[in-house]
């Protein structure tokens, strides 16, 4: 890849906060053109799909999606689209490690808000994992329709891609003690929720896959969102990110009066579904990036802006500093220099050397 492609591909993965290959979708009250991206036009006018002269958000993120696409051919995955439950969104690439013996597995789980998003993992995150020896998948997930797909949909499809991956363990030569989860945005919430949730194996079951364990060993989030509850985002960020599209569409709401006065059921709803409630003192430890604008936010702030706050991070590291569960807040702006994906998987290699044969 030559030095101006690479540019875009950095550059872009900082303007969307893109730091592990997972996407967030624009809003539709997203500035739909910025003066970067116009300069960006200039050195890829190939990036212009509809060739009108003007590179939106959503050309140059298909572009750079394009981009990272290519650069992925270098490495195959050993699986491609396998099932691992019945939805049609039920599939997911394996990536092999090398190795004579069982390796970790890292499950990466892509953002999107719930709503868009795909499982292409960023070629130097997948050499990465598998040049240290740990095999990595890659999984989709139901999207939400705001009808027919709503929460805990998504969620329970990642806790079930860790039951099927493991049920396969000695096939894909993997070791079902020592599993990880990350993602962005929405696929940090899962991640996240996973990692926290209660044990959801069920021992009668008929189906030997839901006899899987749920439980892991590591959490590793980008941007996450601890509690998806509007009413605690509305109180955690402030200005207007509970009204985020996808925080309607997840629970089938059509009104802010609905969403910020549950019933006793929603509320429920609320708390099922944010990772920040089942924390627990035997939960596993989280590496987490944020790299949103930090401080209050503007008086005109638009419907979601915020939604990958640094307040997130700073609940979590509270709730898990009180419980004595070990955790890793990384704000990027003060973290120049450093390689997160790198620290990140540091992180899950010191996990995984504490599990016991």
């Amino acid at each position: 890849m030559n030095i101006r492609v690479t540019q875009l591909v950095l550059f872009l993965g900082i303007m969307f906060c893109d730091y592990s290959g997972a996407e967030e979708p624009p809003t539709a009250q997203s500035p739909k053109v910025d003066e970067s991206l116009q300069a960006l036009l200039k050195q890829f006018p190939q990036a212009d799909a509809n060739k009108d002269g003007v590179l939106t958000r959503e050309e140059a993120r298909d572009y750079r999606q394009k981009i990272l696409a290519q650069r992925a051919v270098e490495i195959k995955p050993t699986l491609t689209d396998a099932k691992y439950g019945p939805a049609e969104r039920n599939v997911f690439d394996f990536y092999q490690a090398a190795s004579t013996r069982p390796t970790p597995l890292v499950i990466n789980i892509h953002g999107g808000g719930f709503v868009g998003g795909n499982k292409a993992v960023a070629p130097g995150v997948l050499k990465m994992y598998l040049d240290a020896g740990i095999s990595l998948a890659s999984i989709h997930y139901r999207f939400v329709d705001g009808k027919d797909v709503l929460f805990p949909a998504p969620q329970q499809d990642g806790a079930l891609a860790v039951q099927y991956l493991r049920s396969r363990a000695k096939e894909l030569n993997i070791d079902p003690k020592r599993v990880a989860c990350f993602g962005g945005s929405a696929g940090a919430g899962i991640s996240m929720w996973i990692g926290f949730h209660d044990e959801l194996a069920d021992p009668n079951s008929d189906d030997p896959v839901r006899r899987e364990s749920t439980r892991i060993q590591a959490v590793g989030t980008f941007g996450g969102q601890g509690t998806y509850d509007p009413i605690q985002i509305k109180e955690l960020i402030g200005g207007r990110a509970w009204e985020h599209p996808s925080i309607f569409k997840v629970y089938g709401i059509t009104t802010a009066e609905e969403l910020l006065h549950p019933t006793a059921s929603r509320q429920k709803l609320y708390d099922e579904c944010s990772a920040v409630t089942h924390l627990t003192p035997d939960d596993p430890p989280l590496y987490m990036v944020y790299s949103e604008a930090d401080g209050p936010l503007p008086a005109d702030a638009r419907p979601g802006q915020g939604i990958h706050h640094p307040n997130f991070g700073r609940q979590l590291t509270k709730k898990m500093d009180e419980l004595g569960i070990e955790n890793v807040y990384v704000y990027t702006p003060d973290a120049k220099g450093r390689n997160v994906n790198a620290e990140m998987l540091a992180f899950f290699q010191k996990q995984f050397e504490k599990v016991k044969d």
